[in-house]
């Protein structure tokens, strides 16, 4: 019980007990006490409902803040991951700058040269088909990703998502445009996904324990058949802390547990066993 309840709760059972006892002597006085005891009982009542109103509203206004707060976090992240992708793709820029002003290597002693340090030019990290983050950008952020998990103790959780058209025995890779539409309008800001070099989708969730990486996969799959029809969509997840410590073992993981899933005929999300298993 509320203990700001027992003035009003006491003075009630004052009231009643005077009024019983005003109706078992007819005293006019005991009547009198018995009214000041509910005036008092109402008073407190009154009181105590103004009191949890505004507590009410406290809690209204703190749970706002709370909202805009973590609204204002999810963009935060979008724009460190957008930052991030500009400055790996800078340094690229800058690298190949370097070795294309450097020239060709010397003629070595048989007379002969080598060829130019710069031929070879690095890997975007935005993907053209889809507009999505490249597998080189992926790597890079999940570890940087796992250390901010580790620093803030909070769940983290990795997924690779492959979805294909079966004809029979016979499988084709699924529209990735169209993938990539329905994960970009599934996740949240704050979260990462990747087109993979092998056609495959990798997730980054933040924030995130198993129940929910689970259930945000689902809500993918369910927009994305919608969109694709008769599409199978196969996904291995893990989790930090629960599955792994490092960036590259959280991935190794999801891949087995992908793995594991395209065993299967149907839809399936497979999560990573836990490392007793």
């Amino acid at each position: 019980m509320d203990r700001r309840a027992l003035p009003g709760l006491l003075a009630c059972l004052v009231g009643l007990l005077l009024s019983v006892i005003a109706l078992l002597t007819g005293d006019v006085w005991w009547v009198a006490g018995a009214a000041v005891a509910v005036v008092v009982a109402a008073a407190a009542t009154f009181g105590l409902l103004g009191r949890l109103d505004e507590v009410s509203r406290r809690e209204s206004e703190v749970e706002a803040l709370a909202s805009r707060a973590r609204e204002e976090s999810d963009r935060m992240a979008a724009r460190a991951a957008h930052f991030e992708a500009e400055a790996i793709e800078a340094r690229s820029s800058l690298e190949e700058a370097l070795r294309r002003s450097a020239g060709p290597s010397a003629p070595g002693r048989t007379g002969g040269s080598t060829e130019t340090a710069g031929d070879d030019d690095a890997p975007p990290v935005v993907d053209a088909a889809t507009g999505l983050f490249t597998e080189r950008f992926f790597t890079a952020t999940l570890d940087k990703r796992v250390s901010a998990a580790r620093r803030g103790l909070r769940p983290l959780a990795v997924g690779i998502i492959e979805v294909v058209h079966r004809d029979g025995d016979t499988v084709r890779p699924a529209d990735p445009k169209i993938v990539a539409d329905a994960l970009t309008h599934t996740l949240r800001d704050a979260d990462t996904c990747c087109r993979l070099d092998d056609g495959r989708f990798g997730v980054v969730l933040e924030d995130t324990p198993e129940n929910g990486a689970v259930w945000t996969i689902e809500r993918f799959r369910r927009r994305v058949v919608e969109g694709l029809g008769d599409a199978t969509m196969w996904a291995g997840l893990s989790c930090y802390p629960a599955h792994a410590f490092a960036a590259e073992d959280l991935l190794a993981q999801a891949r087995r547990a992908l793995g594991a899933a395209s065993e299967w005929r149907q839809d399936r999300i497979e999560v990573a066993g836990l490392p007793d298993d």
